[in-house]
């Protein structure tokens, strides 16, 4: 019979980088949204962004970018889990409770998520994790 704690626990560091990596492009896709209208939103926004819609862009942007690295991942997520609340609580929330019915799951789903990576880290395939080894 197989170790399967072997296993799992071979898997779970790489898997967390590949979760990283993928959480990280799909957060560049909602950054080059808001900045640079790519891809193209079904509704766009009429006239020049607001500041904070703006700097969220941004954050998305590079701090998907630095995820997608593994380049400062506890402190990046930990940024962008405080982003995504923020999200929530201003755009979601006030349309009501119910996440599923306020279009708010993604935003808290993310932060979350970017909870986890804070605390987790970047996983084996990290730039973190080789900065770590070198020093």
């Amino acid at each position: 019979m197989a170790n399967n704690g072997s296993f799992f626990s071979t898997w779970a560091p790489r898997v967390l980088s590949i979760l990283r990596v993928v959480a990280g492009f799909l957060l560049i896709a909602h950054g080059t949204q808001k900045l640079f209208g790519f891809p193209p939103s079904p509704q766009p926004p009429g006239g020049p962004l607001p500041f904070y819609i703006s700097l969220a862009g941004w954050l998305e942007l590079v701090g998907g970018t630095l995820l997608i690295l593994g380049l400062f991942t506890r402190p990046t997520a930990f940024v962008l889990s405080g982003l995504m609340a923020v999200a929530y609580f201003l755009a979601h929330a006030p349309q009501g409770f119910w996440p599923i019915l306020n279009r708010g799951e993604l935003a808290a789903l993310y932060s979350f998520l970017f909870l986890y990576f804070a605390v987790a880290g970047g996983g084996e395939w990290s730039l973190d994790r080789i900065l770590r080894r070198v020093s």
